[in-house]
């Protein structure tokens, strides 16, 4: 197939685009650096130097003798994402191209209207060049489960049966984000089941849980094709930050108590489940909902399996709890659903310590990079 990838330069996306490559569908790539300019802003660094799209699009070539399209391109501008369109005529398009940082959202006025403005403009201008330019292109969004919130009943996987006054109807599980980025995906999935209404496009939507890892199959064969890789408390996810913090020396930093609990998956399995959902498509005029998570986990839970992996290598790993800077439930009741993309084929790779200690001994060839400053929060949701 011909595979889009919007935001092909991301954590995620340019470890997708090697995936499905490898795989052996005909992968591009467009993005704007716009996570790359936004780093700079908030004086974020990366953990390591990532080469432009253009020239990983050239060492894949080198190691795997197969072609992935670069598109610099803004996607806001619907010129632009047309242009995209028109050149390569995708079968299916992985959407990434968002704001991805829930405290990015929550700085200031400014970043709060850039996300609003940057991921809901993307998601318009992409339903529309699918029905100008590929009708028949399937939109696998990556949705989170942060659009769920914390109900205190059990999420089900996208879509909730309510019984009503001897009435009954299927809708979209209740949404409560708890962020302005959150917000947006949440948008992002009403959105698209509008279009998918009226229009009768095929979509599915991946609400997935944090990430962790910088591993896989594709990025072995060369250092320049390692994902760009953020452990800061802004654009770091939470796994990946306390890794950082334990190989160089700095505290794991616990937001208040640390019970909040979510759903954890590998950066391999994210892969895996895209792949799954590129080559299983939805229905024609079908949102198909999958809770995209391996493993739950108390963030205090995470701490202390980063603590007994740094053990191992012979680290002495602190954990340091900090006054909440997020307006969250630290202690809440949390059983997702996640089935979905388990019958589609998805073998799981689980968090142990052997997973831990791999992405730990990655991590610590850079540790005299880390900037231990920006390993502490500063945007606060009060």
């Amino acid at each position: 197939m011909r595979v889009l990838i919007l935001g092909g330069d991301g954590y995620l996306g340019w470890p997708t685009a090697m995936h499905l490559s490898a795989q052996g569908h005909e992968t591009a790539v467009a993005d704007n650096y716009l996570r790359r300019n936004l780093c700079r802003e908030v004086d974020a660094p990366a953990l390591y130097p990532v080469p432009t799209l253009s020239a990983r699009c050239r060492l894949w070539k080198e190691v795997s003798g197969r072609d992935i399209a670069p598109f610099v391109r803004d996607l806001r501008v619907y010129e632009e994402m047309a242009e995209v369109f028109r050149e390569f005529r995708p079968e299916a398009v992985v959407h990434y191209a968002e704001q991805p940082s829930a405290p990015y959202s929550m700085l200031d006025r400014k970043a709060a209207r850039l996300t609003l403005d940057n991921n809901l403009q993307t998601t318009l201008n992409l339903v529309y060049a699918v029905r100008e330019f590929a009708p028949s292109a399937q939109i696998v969004k990556l949705g989170t489960m942060g659009e769920y919130g914390t109900p205190n009943i059990d999420i089900e996987e996208g879509w909730i049966d309510i019984e009503h006054k001897g009435r009954s109807d299927r809708f979209l599980f209740p949404r409560q984000a708890g962020s302005l980025y959150h917000t947006t995906k949440i948008m992002d999935t009403d959105m698209l089941w509008l279009y998918a209404r009226l229009w009768g496009l095929a979509v599915t939507d991946l609400m997935q849980g944090p990430v962790y890892g910088i591993v896989t199959d594709q990025t072995e064969r060369h250092p320049g094709l390692r994902p760009f890789f953020n452990y800061d408390a802004v654009f770091g996810t939470v796994l990946n930050r306390f890794v950082v913090q334990a190989v160089s020396g700095c505290p794991l930093t616990v937001y208040g108590k640390g019970g909040q609990t979510r759903g954890y998956i590998n950066i391999r399995d994210t892969l895996e489940c895209v792949r799954l959902a590129v080559e299983n498509p939805a229905a024609p005029g079908e949102l198909r909902v999958f809770n995209q998570y391996t493993e739950t986990f108390s963030v205090l839970e995470l701490a202390e399996r980063v603590r007994r992996a740094g053990s191992r290598l012979g680290l002495d790993v602190a954990v340091e709890h900090l006054d909440n800077p997020r307006t969250e439930a630290e202690s809440h009741y949390y059983n997702p659903a996640h089935s979905g993309l388990t019958d589609l084929g998805l073998v799981p790779h689980l968090l142990d310590e052997d997973a831990l200690v791999e992405l730990m001994g990655v991590v610590g060839e850079f540790a005299d990079h880390v900037d231990p400053r920006v390993l502490r929060p500063e945007v606060s949701w009060k």
